[in-house]
């Protein structure tokens, strides 16, 4: 045979085996993407019958968890939503040991708890507990844990946020300069000063020392009220004055912030007595919770020019209603209750959860466990 005729030969095998092991090894790597690893085959093989179950309100929408969160809650505990769970009470019901709470939802009444003979504790999303009934929860014997730590910083920047955009004017800036009928920029167009200002923080809580400790950048006179004087090491290192009485801070001070949770003793705390208190050239800021506010009240001094405008990351109901008279006005500031609202703190409010969740299904002291006495 002619030698040319054997490499001919030789180099056709050697490109069809080639082509086969190129082949073969594409049919792996496809193989191995569909394929699990072993910890997730095992997982698959156990089935989530071995995983304690968790109630949630939905797995996503806008009354769901966070959707990202969904792979990672998934790793340790099987999820049954609202709908699963009255589609199917009897046998659902003394499989759930936690109820994971995230955006108020879902809600708690006896009913529920009723339907829920094994479950251990309720584990809550961010600080504010007044969608929850504590004294209910305890005669149950179930335990709760909340968030405090992962939403304090995020809140006290938002807070900040809106009297920054309230006091210079942002929002209603940003609609002149987009708007197609300017055709000239006014320097007569004024906002309030914050640099040396006299801010007011009602509930000088974790959240509330944050946004002094904020303040304090700008050079602010920091007044506060709350149930009880901070440490005197804590008021100097904010600059901070204690007002006993709520009349003195809401006389003195150019930016009124609320930032404490509702209880039945702050429920509609600023009404129009405290409202014609303060100055007319004060900003109210509210990032605790709509009810703190009579709203009404409030109206009528935005229109009235009792105070000078508002900025407000939470009301009641939320959202208003489309045609509610707040929306009309200029001198109001409104979010969509996003204190908190941030990827790293939600993750880090994710992660709380679990943590205080797998706590107390292991017999272990439960880390930011709110005491129910």
């Amino acid at each position: 045979m002619d030698y040319r005729t054997v490499d001919k030969t030789m180099c056709s095998l050697e490109d069809g085996y080639t082509a086969g092991v190129l082949n073969l090894m594409n049919r792996i790597n496809l193989a191995s993407q569909r394929c699990v690893s072993p910890e997730q085959f095992h997982a698959k093989a156990m089935g989530e019958q071995d995983l304690p179950g968790v109630l949630v309100s939905a797995l996503e929408g806008p009354a769901g968890v966070c959707e990202e969160h969904v792979g990672d809650l998934q790793k340790h505990f099987r999820l049954i939503t609202m709908q699963e769970f009255m589609g199917n009470k009897n046998q659902l019901g003394p499989k759930i040991h936690a109820v994971y709470i995230w955006g108020g939802k879902p809600a708690i009444d006896r009913e529920l708890l009723q339907g829920l003979p094994a479950l251990k504790i309720v584990a809550n999303s961010g600080a504010g507990l007044d969608h929850l009934d504590l004294k209910l929860l305890a005669s149950f014997g179930v335990k709760v844990a909340n968030t405090p730590w992962a939403v304090s910083s995020p809140t006290a920047d938002m807070g900040m946020a809106l009297l920054l955009a309230a006091a210079r004017r942002v929002v209603e800036g940003h609609q002149l300069a987009i708007s197609p009928d300017t055709e000239k920029f006014s320097t007569n167009w004024l906002g309030q000063e914050v640099t040396g200002a006299t801010l007011g923080i009602v509930g000088m809580g974790r959240i509330g020392y944050k946004v002094a400790q904020r303040a304090r950048a700008f050079e602010m006179k920091i007044l506060y009220h709350n149930r009880k004087c901070r440490k005197l090491e804590e008021e100097e290192a904010v600059g901070a004055t204690y007002c006993e009485r709520l009349d003195d801070l809401l006389q003195r001070s150019d930016f009124v912030m609320l930032a404490m949770s509702l209880t039945p003793q702050t429920h509609g705390l600023i009404g129009r007595r405290e409202l014609r208190l303060m100055k007319p050239t004060a900003i109210l800021v509210n990032i605790g919770r709509g009810l703190l506010v009579d709203q009404d009240a409030l109206l009528e001094a935005l229109q009235t020019g009792v105070i000078k405008a508002a900025a407000l990351d939470v009301t009641h109901p939320e959202p208003l209603p489309r045609d509610h008279p707040l929306l009309k006005l200029k001198n109001i500031t409104l979010t969509p209750h996003i204190g908190s609202a941030t990827y790293q703190a939600r993750l880090q409010m994710m992660e709380n959860l679990v943590e205080s969740i797998r706590a107390s299904l292991d017999g272990l002291p439960i880390p930011n466990e709110v005491q129910l006495e």
